[in-house]
């Protein structure tokens, strides 16, 4: 087992091109790990979930664009949703499916599901890893209804985030796996936003980081979490939000 934690860690991921999804069915059984590789995700997912507000409906919907395993969905408990998860890796969605999400296999800039079907889409972490940000902007815009709520976050096109998140953080254990982002795709922030607005959705943005408090105590095993919380710049790590218009 400790093997296959290091290779998990290391030298799978090395095999395989920067930003290859194969990565994510390779190391599937590091999803549920709370302090496995892919721990930061579980941090993001709770300060996503916070975003999302009780249903305001009957039936409401919630679609998880690049679901993974359902990290999202101990999150959205209680909330009211029909949570439905949208990912390419087979073994991500068997894994979300035990969660309770309603799984479909799918790209994210061609969902397969109808127009204005969901009250909230959630985009987490995921624009920073598609080739056409236009496109999966307006299929998350495409599927909202009228007055439903984008809520997205993703990386910056910066070089202090290049530097960051994929010189720094893909070398340290447990905070991203080598590979995972290319660095080309990274999200500029003022395309996000006018694509957002070309679709009817006008996004507020904001900074976040882990609690550096927080993070201390989980390197040192006493706490199981970490909180993310607000900082004044967004050209790191950002959260996005904003509701879609009337249809014209």
């Amino acid at each position: 087992m400790r093997r296959q934690t290091r290779a998990a860690r290391g030298g799978a991921a090395d095999a395989l091109a920067p930003n290859d999804p194969a990565l994510y069915d390779r190391l599937a059984g590091e999803w549920w790990r709370p302090r496995g590789v892919f721990a930061v995700l579980h941090w993001l997912a709770a300060a996503r979930g916070g975003l999302v507000p009780p249903a305001d409906r009957p039936s409401a919907v919630l679609v998880d664009l690049g679901c993974g395993a359902g990290l999202l969905a101990p999150h959205l408990e209680g909330k009211g949703y029909t949570h439905i998860g949208v990912d390419l890796s087979r073994e991500s969605l068997r894994l979300a499916a035990s969660r309770g999400v309603l799984a479909v296999r799918g790209d994210v800039c061609a969902v397969p599901l109808p127009d204005g079907c969901a009250d909230v889409v959630a985009a987490g972490e995921i624009f920073e890893h598609v080739p056409d940000l236009g496109r999966a902007v307006a299929e998350a815009c495409r599927l909202l209804r009228p007055g439903g709520l984008l809520v997205v976050d993703t990386l910056a096109a910066t070089a202090l985030c290049r530097f960051l998140a994929v010189t720094v953080a893909e070398r340290i254990p447990r905070i991203a796996v080598r590979g995972v982002h290319d660095p080309r795709l990274l999200v500029d922030r003022e395309r996000l936003v006018e694509e957002c607005a070309r679709h009817g959705v006008a996004l507020g943005l904001r900074g976040v980081r882990p609690s550096l408090v927080d993070a201390a105590l989980w390197g040192l095993g006493r706490r199981a979490s970490v909180r993310m919380v607000p900082v004044p710049t967004t050209a790191v790590l950002f959260q996005a939000w904003g509701r879609r218009g009337p249809l014209a």
